[in-house]
């Protein structure tokens, strides 16, 4: 089997230490050098100096994990880094060490037999954090107003009954008069606005309840966290639009295929 990189570099990366191993093949005959590293910063620029010093060009690991995010963050751009689906690098069974499996990685590297992952541009890794982190706060969002229904059925208000939106204008302005004590149904179906209050006349059946003190404590916490994570969406949000605005090519790019869910852009492309 021919060799395609005569260079190369194995590494077997974990939580605290990377083992590598270089392969360098000149005249026909195969060189091996081995080392174990830290993860820190400065033991990865050490591992990159010396991969220099053989004059490495190719490295190759697997993309298990995270651990492997800041190997790549100081080996990209100085090497052709290949990230490579574990189950497509698994070694034979038998006795195995982390020098055995930073070889068997180098080894199959020089041969050409390892598909890289796809690793995106910077900007698309910063988009996809920022989205993912905004669509787990969406779901916290969605669980605390279940859980605001909740304390109200537990109060015996129908609020969720007769308004599509507990949390909407007109939910919020109820809540907010129950906590501070208001019970009277007359005054809080009074706050309905809009289309909402053609529902005047249910509303009044559905607030009157057994609301406890007990009930306004839990419905203040839950209401100050809800705030609080619309507060964050928005903050991610604009986090968002800043970087995609950074890079004007991008920004061409999304603006072809974008839709939009809440306040946020999404893009159909690469996510």
């Amino acid at each position: 089997m021919d060799v395609l990189h005569p260079r190369c570099c194995g590494l077997d990366v974990h939580k605290s230490s990377i083992s590598a191993c270089i392969l360098l093949r000149e005249a026909g005959r195969v060189q091996k050098q081995q080392r174990r590293f830290g993860t820190m910063t400065q033991d990865l620029q050490e591992l990159a100096e010396w991969l220099r010093r053989f004059g490495v060009t190719q490295v190759a690991m697997e993309s298990s994990g995270v651990y492997w995010k800041p190997v790549w963050n100081i080996l990209e751009g100085q090497f052709t880094v290949v990230l490579a689906n574990a189950q497509h690098i698994k070694n034979v069974p038998g006795r195995k060490t982390d020098q055995k499996d930073a070889e068997w990685i180098a080894q199959l590297l020089q041969y050409g037999l390892l598909r890289p992952s796809y690793v995106p541009c910077e900007i698309i890794r910063d988009l996809r954090d920022l989205t993912r982190m905004r669509a787990s706060l969406s779901q916290e969002a969605a669980r605390l107003s279940s859980r605001i229904q909740k304390v109200l059925e537990d109060a015996n208000v129908k609020l969720a009954s007769v308004a599509t939106n507990v949390l909407g204008k007109s939910g919020r302005a109820m809540l907010e008069d129950i906590i501070s004590g208001e019970d009277d149904p007359e005054r809080l179906a009074s706050l309905a606005l809009g289309h909402l209050r053609v529902k005047i006349p249910q509303l009044r059946r559905a607030l009157e309840g057994k609301i406890r003190s007990h009930h306004r404590f839990l419905l203040r916490r839950l209401l100050d966290q809800v705030q609080f994570v619309e507060q964050e969406i928005a903050l991610l949000d604009s986090a968002w639009r800043t970087s995609v605005a950074k890079d004007r090519s991008w920004r061409k790019r999304l603006s072809a295929g974008t839709r939009y869910r809440g306040s946020i852009e999404w893009q159909r492309g690469p996510f």
